[in-house]
């Protein structure tokens, strides 16, 4: 298959020396000969990574023409950018959604999953002090005394608003003089480990064995984009928009607890959509995640903005059955896995 030549392929690029004074025999090639050649290393799109990266006549040539001619075979026609809208990075992260997985770090699964943005929408956890110890000596001293009241919230954490962290320590603080008799003897933690504070997480947690790979690598599966696809992943009423994905089930990771199906997709006119007016109007955060495509180093979490079908659900341990994260861009990374079998 012979790919379409630049506008210098009808005359011989003009020869260059390089620091010995000697003339390259490269460039006395035509483009069209060096566009024949890489045509045959189509199969592997890693073989144009690395060839992109000796020289920038061959850069141009790679991103420019071989990435632009395969995503207009590969990809529907409606994903293709207009000539006038193209710029420089477009069609090299076009191509690369096409064939690059986003890895596990980027797709999500590497982030905690304990909250899933609840701290955002809740508010932040506010500390209550425990009672002091002379308080507590002295009602229980006296057995007439009523019990204690419940311990008063500081001032700078009154001023905010209530949290449901405060109702589940509430629900939680039990009558003190129902252990009056009862003699507490503090343990002194030892002097070489740090303590252990309530509501704390423990400093030593079991490492996670990762099975496949944790960045971008090129995908398993077909290379191809669908916007059936997408209509599945993304709520009733954002079926308007245009989002593709990669075919089912993507590149495929079984790792140590489940089996996750990593896809990766892009919005046509992200900034069009009723996603991106959910996320704008609602002033959504960002989140410290990187996109895979493109050199945006925040994402916006499409679960905790509500714009996933919400028919998915959770596993028991808290992680939901699917994510997503888009850029700035449009440009879509994240995870599918089994739904559980109480759903």
């Amino acid at each position: 298959m012979t790919l379409p030549s630049s506008s210098a392929s009808s005359t011989a690029a003009t020869p260059t020396t390089d620091s010995g004074g000697a003339s390259s025999p490269f460039a006395l090639l035509s483009d069209d000969i060096v566009l024949n050649i890489l045509a045959k290393l189509e199969v592997d799109p890693r073989d144009w990574a690395r060839l992109a990266c000796v020289s920038a006549r061959l850069s141009y040539l790679v991103r420019n023409v071989c990435y632009r001619s395969r995503c207009c075979r590969s990809l529907p026609s409606d994903l293709l950018p207009s000539a006038a809208a193209s710029s420089a990075a477009a069609w090299p992260s076009l191509h690369k959604i096409s064939v690059c997985c986003p890895g596990l770090l980027r797709a999500g699964i590497l982030l905690e999953h304990s909250d899933f943005g609840l701290e955002r929408d809740i508010g932040p956890h506010i500390f209550v002090p425990p009672l002091s110890s002379s308080s507590s000596s002295s009602s229980s001293s006296t057995s007439s005394d009523p019990p204690n009241p419940l311990p008063l919230i500081p001032s700078e954490a009154a001023d905010s608003c209530w949290s449901l962290f405060d109702d589940l320590y509430f629900d939680t603080v039990y009558d003190h003089s129902e252990s009056q008799d009862a003699t507490l003897t503090p343990i002194d933690p030892s002097p070489g480990e740090p303590p252990v504070r309530v509501g704390s997480v423990a400093p030593k947690k079991r490492k996670k064995q990762r099975v496949g790979p944790v960045g971008s690598h090129l995908a398993s599966g077909p290379w191809s984009l669908s916007r059936e696809q997408g209509n599945k992943l993304l709520a009733s009423r954002f079926r308007g928009d245009c989002l593709y994905i990669c075919d089912w089930p993507g590149c495929i990771h079984a790792e140590e607890k489940r089996k996750y199906m990593l896809f990766r997709g892009v919005f046509k006119n992200f900034k069009r959509s009723r996603v991106w007016k959910t996320i704008s109007d609602s002033n959504r955060g960002k989140i410290a995640l990187d996109c895979a495509f493109c050199a945006c180093r925040e994402t916006w979490d499409l679960h905790s903005a509500f714009c996933l079908r919400r028919v998915f659900g959770f596993h028991d341990d808290g992680e939901p059955v699917v994510r997503a994260y888009v850029c700035e861009n449009g440009h879509v990374s994240g995870a599918w896995t089994e739904r559980p079998l109480y759903a």
